[in-house]
């Protein structure tokens, strides 16, 4: 229901009371038949209220049925894209580590390959190293140590 209707449904059942009220108690009637007429303009609001209501009621029923096949098939989509969003993640990762991988291999493979090629370059013979003195001095109260290979 909208603002303006519930704004004049409002309205038009305060009117209705206070018209009621003002006519029972202005009308020179006695107190029993006041008394009548008073309750019969309450049930006559009452039961208007409850029309209100029915009539609001069926209103919002008809509205959730209209909307609820559209807000069914956007969360069956919604839920589609994100079923196929994780789908992409998960082979993008498997990729991914799968790369990861490779490219670790072949960076080992490399440095195993400079190293050997290093070490077969720089590593001197056991014949090249015999004779080699290193002396070390530490200072004019220290002798020199001597050592030899």
């Amino acid at each position: 229901m909208s603002k303006k209707s519930a704004g004049f449904l409002a309205g038009a059942i305060f009117g209705a009371a206070a018209g009621a009220a003002a006519g029972l108690f202005l009308a020179p009637r006695p107190g029993e038949e006041t008394r009548a007429m008073a309750a019969d303009a309450v049930n006559d609001a009452w039961d208007s209220a409850l029309d209100s209501y029915e009539r609001t009621s069926r209103v919002v029923s008809d509205k959730i049925d209209e909307v609820r096949p559209t807000v069914d098939a956007k969360t069956d989509e919604l839920r589609a894209k994100v079923d196929l969003a994780r789908e992409r993640m998960d082979q993008l990762r498997e990729s991914l580590s799968d790369a990861v991988a490779s490219a670790s291999e072949q960076v080992q493979n490399g440095a195993e390959a400079v190293a050997d090629s290093v070490s077969a370059q720089v590593a001197p013979s056991p014949s090249e190293a015999e004779g080699v003195t290193i002396e070390t001095v530490a200072g004019e109260e220290h002798e020199a140590e001597h050592t030899e290979f």
